[in-house]
């Protein structure tokens, strides 16, 4: 099956840059479905451009600061994509070490206490 998305998607060339940042945003694809998930959402974990989601979101709560954002922000930031878009990156980038919450609580839209995330520095050392 893997081979059969592949030639429907295509690769496509990647420059250094790309490369880069692919290595850090991104999930792999077997990742996004669940080992018992149907075939139909295992093929289309192919298709979710998880680098360019965490990367959208990374930058909106870098452009944060010292402040931070909570989840209420990050999700207003974005009405167009669904909230479990939004959300689902916020564990891949804590995961990667990208963000971080320090225990620090804002109230959100609902009405309840929400973590302040905070964004870590990306260096590129190549």
């Amino acid at each position: 099956m893997t081979k059969s998305l592949f030639r429907l998607i295509g690769k496509q060339p990647r420059s250094r840059k790309n490369k880069y940042l692919h290595s850090v945003f991104g999930t792999a694809p077997h990742k996004l479905a669940r080992n018992d998930s149907p075939p139909t959402s295992k093929a289309s974990a192919y298709t979710v451009d998880s680098a360019g989601k965490e990367r959208l979101v990374y930058e909106f709560i870098l452009s944060c600061g010292e402040r931070g954002c909570i989840s209420s922000d990050v999700i207003n930031a974005f009405p167009d994509l669904p909230y479990s878009t939004i959300t689902a990156r916020f564990s891949a980038l804590k995961r990667k070490k990208l963000i971080y919450v320090n225990g620090d609580k804002r109230k959100g839209d609902s009405g309840k206490f929400m973590q302040v995330m905070r964004a870590n520095a990306i260096t590129d050392n190549n």
